[in-house]
């Protein structure tokens, strides 16, 4: 199907999809809880509950939906309310993630970091709201738009994130992984898609660890078992498998930044690109949102550039230094009386590329050539990166791994 008849199916799908999750929710329940929650007070929900392109970026991504609520006294909250389309992942695994924002941002209001408040929660359906639901604060301010931003504004961004990541330095936990407990701060599995496996209809997310490589490891092998169950990578899967393979065999090179951590492991938000980020108008940070997926990390994972500073283009040809956004990042730590995490910066490029490398979506296969030659740099095994020739010496070494021959077999 080509693109011009793909994106008015995939807009009727979307129109489709929404459209049914709307006609599920109970819009009188939603208010009357709403109203409850503060003592009776008038509440009301002022925008059209109806599927429009023209206002679907402001009331969803692409995992939620929200509803904005707006009480008499000028407050707001949102409802936030779980998509399901082809891509979301089982019931079982979406309440798991519902449950471990919720978690994350008990824990995080127990901080100085600006995230919204949780009100109110229900997972189950059905119940009276007919969906589960997250009813929380609405934030002041608009998802930061870095690449708009003067040079100025972004210093002035850094510096406050600098101050956020300080502050999540000052509360440790013992292994990585996810909160997954409303109220308690233990951790469990992780809760994201990509790290856990269905077999046999059975739910395994994998986690906790008490140890960074144990975690490479076992999501590295995760997405070999995949590929060898023909679940993922089938359109490259020989390729794949090479490099994943590669990769579970420079965990330890990966993990090497020993130096740098402290056998401790910190929250982390798992998409930082920019837009989880709410500024005012005078780029003060207001708030920082979407923690589903977030995670503990060792401290050189936790406190390495987030995407948004990384200088796109040169980071994708293989570059290795660090840009000019970065440099000024880790300039703020050392300011601010932390040299270990301006250090953890000044030399995160190596952990960077490997973690863009595990599970890298393939169809940009320019894009994943640039991140693997820069991966293969950084390491030191070569700086003249040629696909086919690194293909082929691969094939070789690991001609006797049982997984690689099942794979090639099944693609011959």
């Amino acid at each position: 199907m080509g693109e011009a008849e793909y994106d008015p199916a995939a807009r009727k799908a979307e129109q489709d999809e929404i459209t049914k999750l709307i006609d599920k929710i109970n819009i009188p329940a939603l208010i009357s809880r709403a109203s409850a929650l503060r003592g009776g007070l008038t509440c009301s929900i002022l925008q059209d509950l109806r599927y429009d392109r023209s206002t679907r970026s402001s009331v969803m991504g692409g995992m939620n939906y929200h509803i904005e609520i707006s009480f008499d006294d000028g407050i707001s909250w949102l409802a936030r309310v779980r998509r399901s389309n082809a891509t979301s992942p089982p019931a079982e695994l979406r309440d798991y993630i519902l449950r471990s924002e919720v978690s994350t941002l008990h824990f995080l209001g127990e901080t100085q970091v600006p995230v919204p408040k949780v009100f109110d929660f229900n997972f189950c359906e059905p119940n009276p709201i007919g969906v589960g639901y997250i009813l929380m604060e609405k934030l002041p301010g608009s998802s930061l738009r870095w690449s708009l931003a003067t040079p100025e504004q972004r210093k002035k961004v850094a510096s406050q994130l600098a101050d956020i990541y300080i502050e999540l330095k000052a509360h440790p936990f013992a292994m990585t992984g996810s909160m997954h407990h409303p109220g308690s701060y233990d951790l469990g599995p992780f809760a994201r898609e990509s790290l856990t496996d269905f077999h046999d209809s059975q739910m395994k997310a994998l986690g906790p660890f008490f140890s960074i490589e144990l975690y490479f490891s076992a999501h590295i092998r995760l997405i070999l078992d995949l590929i060898v169950r023909q679940e993922s990578y089938v359109d490259r899967a020989v390729d794949a498998f090479l490099i994943h393979r590669f990769l579970l065999d420079k965990v330890p090179e990966a993990c090497s930044q020993r130096l740098l951590d402290d056998g401790k492991f910190y929250l982390k938000h798992a998409d930082e690109k920019g837009d989880q980020i709410l500024v005012d108008e005078e780029f003060n940070i207001t708030g920082i949102i979407d923690w589903e997926w977030a995670y503990t990390d060792s401290k050189s994972g936790a406190f390495n550039s987030p995407i948004v500073l990384l200088p796109v283009a040169d980071f994708y040809a293989g570059k290795t230094s660090i840009g000019e956004d970065e440099t000024f990042f880790a300039e703020c730590f050392e300011a601010k009386g932390h040299p270990d995490l301006g250090k953890i910066v000044r030399n995160g490029r190596l952990i960077h590329r490997f973690r863009f490398c595990c599970g890298y979506d393939l169809a940009d296969w320019e894009g994943f050539l640039g991140l693997f030659a820069g991966l293969l740099g950084a390491m030191g095994i070569t700086s003249d990166f040629h696909w086919e020739t690194w293909k082929a010496e691969a094939l070789e070494h690991y001609k006797n791994d049982h997984q690689l021959q099942q794979v090639i077999e099944m693609y011959n």
